[in-house]
C-alpha cells in the first residue's frame, strides 16, 4: 500500500494538493517534481507545528492532541478516518521527536518531508535551533533511524496512484483541467450538484437531463411549459393568459456574468482556523470536504460570481448579485471560469469551458482579470518567467477573438489590469503568521522566505525581501496593465463592446480605512498573497459604481417588474 502521509497533511490544509498543481501552469518534469516536494514539505510543517501548539495550549501530551486534532475532523472524504490511520503510522516517532523538543522543521527533515538538496541553501520556517543544525538533525534522524514509518515517507504520496481510486481521480483531474463540472448528466456544462465546478461555479442546472435548459438561455416559446433558462420564471398569468416570462423579462434586457480569471476571481482562501491551536475546534472544519472539492476556492462567496450571503460582516454584495437585484430575469446567469494557477498564457487552454451560444442565449458581460500570475512565479529568478508586454498582446488578442466567435451580439468585455503588488510586503512582513502568533516566532517574512526557499511561493516577486525586485515585478505589472488599457481603447469588435478598468487596490484600501480598517486586513492570512472576502467585495462596489458611471449600457436597466416576480415566484428557486 502507498504511503497515506500525503492524505494525513491535507487532512488539516492540504488534502487536494496535487489539484492545486493539477491547474498550475506546466513545468518541466525536475521542477514539477521540486514544486510537489516543496508543497509535502510546507504541509509537513504545518501539520507538525499544529500538533505541537495544539499541545501546548491545551497544556497536554502530544499523543492527546493527535487524538484530538483527529476528533475534530468531519468523516466526509474519510478525512477523520485517514487522519487515525496516519497517527497509527507516524505517531510514535512524532511523540518521540516533539518530546525532545524538536521543532517541526527538525521533525520534517528527520523524516524526509522536507530534504536540502546539495549545494541548494536550508529551507526552514522556524528559527534555527540554539545548538547547530546538522548536530540537532543527526540527532533526531537517530532517533527515528530504525522506524518503520520511515518506508512509507520514501515510497508515493499520491493517493491516485491506488487501484480503486485511480478511475475517480481521473474523473476528478479531467472536470478540473477542463473547469467542467464533475456531474453533468446532459453535458450542458452546467449540475445540480454544488461542488467539483458544479453550481459554486456557474448557475445551477434546472433539468439535468435535457441539454437545452440551462442559465442564460433566451427562453424556449416564452417557457410556457417549463423553465428553459433556469431563472425561475414560467408558466402563464391565468389573468390574462400572457406567460410571465414575456410578461416580465421581454425587453428587459438580461445578461448573464462570466469571469475569465485566476485563484483570485475564484476566491481562493484557506481558513486560518484550520492551522491556528487556539481556534481550533470543532466546528473548525466543517466546511473543509466543500473547500477540498472546490480545490480550495469559494466562488459562491467571490466577488464577482459570489451567489450566498458574505460572511465578511459588509453590507458589499457580488456583481452578480447586484446583475440579479437590478433584473431577477439574470437569476442564476453567472459562470465562474477561474483557475489556480490561470494567466494570460494558458488561458486558451480551458476558455472553451465557456458556455454561450451566440444563436440561443443572451448577452453577457465578461470580465477579464488575470491578475497575478502574468508576473508571479515560484522560480528563484522570476523574472524570465514574466510575461511580456508582446506575449500578453498575442494571447489578449486571441482570446478576444475566441469570445467574438461564441458571445451573443450584444455582449461586453472588460479587461482588468493588474495591481502593485508591493502593498503585500509593506504591510505584511514584519506581522506575525497564523502559526507564528502563538510564540511570536514566525513573521511573514519568515513565511516567504520559506516559500521561496522551496519554489513553491505564488509570487516570488512580491513576496519578497528583496526591494529591487518588488519593484521590477510591480513595473511589468504596469506595463502590462498598459497593454491591456491600450488594446481595449483601439480595438473593436463585432459582437461586444471593449472597456478597461484599473485594479486600483489602493482606492479599496482608503475605502477600508475610512471604515476603520487596518490595510493587512484585506489579504488572505494563510498564503499571504490573495484577496480577502471584504476586499473582493469592496473591489466589486469599486467596478460596479466605476461601470455605472461610465458605461451604464453595460449593465443594463433595472427591471420594474421585480415586485411581481418576487410576489409570484419568491426566491425563483435559490440557486
Amino acid at each position: 500500500m502507498k504511503s497515506p502521509w500525503n492524505i494525513c497533511l491535507a487532512t488539516p490544509l492540504f488534502l487536494l494538493l496535487p489539484i492545486h498543481t493539477w491547474a498550475s501552469p506546466a513545468s518541466e518534469d525536475q521542477a514539477s517534481a521540486r514544486y510537489s516536494n516543496g508543497h509535502t514539505c510546507v504541509a509537513c510543517v504545518v501539520v507538525v507545528s499544529m500538533i505541537e501548539q495544539l499541545a501546548q495550549v491545551h497544556n497536554s501530551t502530544v499523543e492527546a492532541l493527535m487524538e484530538r486534532l483527529c476528533s475534530y475532523l468531519p468523516e466526509k472524504l474519510f478525512l477523520k478516518t485517514t487522519c487515525y490511520l496516519v497517527i497509527e503510522i507516524f505517531g510514535p516517532d512524532l511523540i518521540k521527536l516533539l518530546n525532545t523538543d524538536m521543532n517541526a522543521d527538525v521533525v520534517c527533515h528527520s523524516l524526509e518531508f522536507c530534504k536540502q538538496d546539495p549545494g541548494q541553501p536550508l529551507c526552514h520556517l522556524y528559527p534555527l535551533p540554539k545548538e547547530a543544525w546538522k548536530p540537532t538533525l543527526e540527532k533526531a534522524r537517530q532517533i527515528v533511524k530504525k522506524s518503520p514509518s520511515l518506508k512509507h515517507s520514501r515510497s508515493s504520496s499520491d493517493i491516485c496512484s491506488l487501484p480503486f481510486l485511480a478511475r475517480i481521480c481521473q474523473r476528478i483531474k479531467s472536470a478540473i483541467k477542463n473547469s467542467v463540472p464533475f456531474k453533468d448528466v446532459d453535458s450542458d456544462k452546467y449540475s445540480v450538484f454544488p461542488t467539483l465546478r458544479g453550481y459554486h461555479w456557474r448557475g445551477r442546472d434546472c433539468n439535468d437531463s435535457n441539454k437545452m435548459a440551462y442559465p442564460g438561455r433566451r427562453p424556449v416559446n416564452w417557457d410556457i411549459h417549463e423553465d428553459s433558462n433556469c431563472n425561475g420564471i414560467w408558466g402563464v398569468d391565468p389573468k390574462d393568459g400572457i406567460p410571465y416570462e414575456k410578461k416580465f423579462c421581454e425587453g428587459s434586457q438580461p445578461r448573464g456574468i462570466i469571469l475569465l480569471g485566476d485563484s483570485a476571481g475564484a476566491h481562493f482562501h484557506i481558513s486560518p482556523e484550520w492551522l491556528t491551536a487556539s481556534q481550533m475546534s470543532l466546528k473548525s472544519f466543517i466546511n473543509l470536504p466543500t473547500a477540498l472539492t472546490n480545490e480550495l476556492n469559494w466562488p459562491q462567496l467571490s466577488g464577482a460570481t459570489g451567489f450566498l450571503d458574505s460572511i465578511s460582516g459588509i453590507k458589499e454584495n457580488s456583481i452578480y448579485l447586484r446583475l440579479r437585484k437590478r433584473n431577477h430575469c439574470n437569476h442564476r446567469d453567472y459562470q465562474n471560469i477561474s483557475r489556480n494557477g490561470a494567466s494570460s498564457q494558458n488561458l486558451k487552454k480551458f476558455i472553451e469551458s465557456l458556455s454561450r451560444n451566440q444563436l440561443l442565449d443572451h448577452p453577457a458581460i465578461v470580465i477579464y482579470a488575470m491578475i497575478g500570475n502574468d508576473v508571479c512565479s515560484r522560480k528563484v529568478d522570476p523574472v524570465p518567467e514574466m510575461t511580456t508586454p508582446e506575449q500578453l498582446y498575442s494571447s489578449i488578442m486571441q482570446t478576444l477573438k475566441y469570445l467574438n466567435s461564441h458571445l451573443p451580439n450584444g455582449s461586453h468585455v472588460i479587461l482588468y489590469g493588474l495591481p502593485d503588488g508591493r502593498f503585500l510586503w509593506d504591510n505584511l512582513h514584519d506581522r506575525y503568521y497564523p502559526l507564528g502568533q502563538l510564540n511570536k516566532d514566525v513573521t511573514y517574512a519568515h513565511f516567504y522566505s520559506f516559500l521561496n526557499c522551496l519554489q513553491v511561493s505564488p509570487c516570488h516577486g512580491w513576496m519578497s525581501s528583496n526591494k529591487t525586485l518588488r519593484t521590477l515585478t510591480s513595473e511589468r505589472a504596469k506595463q502590462l496593465s498598459h497593454t491591456l488599457k491600450k488594446i481595449a481603447a483601439s480595438k473593436k469588435f463585432t459582437n461586444f463592446d471593449l472597456f478597461y478598468v484599473d485594479f486600483d487596490f489602493q482606492e479599496v484600501t482608503e475605502e477600508w480605512q475610512k471604515r476603520g480598517g487596518q490595510p493587512w486586513q484585506l489579504i488572505e492570512p494563510v498564503d499571504g498573497f490573495h484577496p480577502n472576502e471584504v476586499a473582493l467585495l469592496l473591489l466589486a462596489d469599486h467596478f460596479w459604481k466605476k461601470v455605472q458611471l461610465q458605461w451604464p449600457q453595460v449593465l443594463g436597466k433595472e427591471n420594474p417588474f421585480n415586485p411581481q416576480i418576487e410576489q409570484v415566484f419568491g426566491d425563483q428557486g435559490g440557486h
